[in-house]
């Protein structure tokens, strides 16, 4: 039995009775994750993994790590906290698989003002869907109380994840050629980037969360706290059938961000405006902040969460896989000769 209590540390603020509640709320969210290889349960000073390496030739580890920006202010408005977890999850994974590795295992470190026991329960249900979406397990994490240094409401969440891939499966970047065409994948709306900005367009508070506009088909909050999308399953079933030549993750930065890392010198992505399928709420934040369209596509993926490069020839077969795998996919643009990294024409 655990008798761990100080009542001098409890004045200055931290319970560390509502840390152990806490820990015992989340473990049915944790059990969901298990997976083959995990070795621990939550508790310890770490959580052991054992990867499957079968078949893995030569096993090469892929980490990713990140947080959720501002977007939880708007989380703390609408005191919704059951999907955020879900965004930290999706913005370590999606990074991983675009060097072709699965994702293993996810850790979290959740900072906060006071712990709330339920609330933080809540956070960490959120994180174990992202996790059962990925396909990976949840070991443990870290939840720090700290007073005086965040609002009693709030918190920070950040997190990491490890994945592995055998090395000759390693997406070979400089294999890319003029010609070869980009693949996007749809985005479920603002994911997890640009929201200082969002925040500023519409001076966002309580009242304005609340309003609904009929382009969204929901509630201004409903759509910007919608989860980021991951794109684990759906490439990595792409990547069996089909030689993926890149993957961009469009984050903070956008396109003209985020292509060009994916690309080898003398190469740029060529896309039609037209082309883009844009969703409405980048047309309304645009509209409403007066944002030039050359900064939207600079700071938001606009519709566009992930982009893969295939060969010409293998184009529409790749298509149709996303497609089957359940991911709204369509061909966006193509390779040129060219040093500008992005041309959006």
């Amino acid at each position: 039995m655990n008798n761990s209590f100080s009542e001098s540390y409890k004045k200055a603020g931290v319970d560390v009775t509502a840390g152990y509640e806490a820990v015992r709320l989340m473990k049915e969210h944790i059990a969901r994750t298990n997976v083959p290889g995990v070795l621990s349960g939550i508790g310890g000073f770490g959580g052991l993994f054992e990867p499957d390496l079968t078949g893995i030739e030569k096993p090469v580890f892929v980490s990713g790590t990140d947080g959720v920006g501002t977007k939880l202010k708007i989380a703390f408005l609408m005191d919704k906290h059951d999907t955020v977890g879900i965004d930290c999850v999706a913005m370590c994974v999606n990074d991983i698989i675009c060097c072709g590795a699965k994702p293993q295992f996810f850790l979290d470190y959740i900072a906060v003002g006071k712990n709330y026991p339920e609330k933080i329960a809540t956070i960490v249900s959120g994180i174990a869907d992202g996790c059962v979406q990925a396909g990976c397990a949840l070991v443990g994490g870290e939840t720090a109380e700290m007073p005086g240094f965040y609002p009693v409401d709030e918190y920070d969440l950040a997190g990491f994840s490890v994945g592995v891939v055998d090395k000759k499966k390693i997406v070979d970047t400089s294999t890319q050629r003029s010609g070869d065409v980009l693949i996007a994948l749809k985005s479920s709306g603002v994911h997890s980037n640009g929201f200082s900005l969002v925040r500023k367009v519409f001076s966002i508070n309580e009242k304005n969360l609340a309003e609904r506009f009929d382009e969204l088909g929901t509630t201004l909050g409903e759509s910007l706290l919608t989860p980021t999308k991951i794109y684990v399953k759906p490439v990595l079933k792409l990547m069996e059938q089909v030689t993926v030549k890149s993957v961009s993750h469009i984050t903070g930065g956008g396109f003209y961000e985020n292509i060009p890392r994916s690309l080898p010198k003398g190469l740029s992505a060529y896309i039609a405006r037209r082309d883009v399928q844009v969703l409405p709420i980048f047309d309304l934040i645009a509209r409403t902040g007066h944002i030039p369209e050359r900064d939207m596509f600079n700071t938001f993926n606009m519709g566009v969460g992930m982009i893969v490069c295939v060969a010409a020839q293998d184009a529409d077969k790749a298509v149709r896989i996303l497609k089957d795998a359940g991911e709204e996919a369509y061909i966006l643009g193509e390779l040129i000769a060219s040093e500008e990294g992005v041309v959006l024409d």
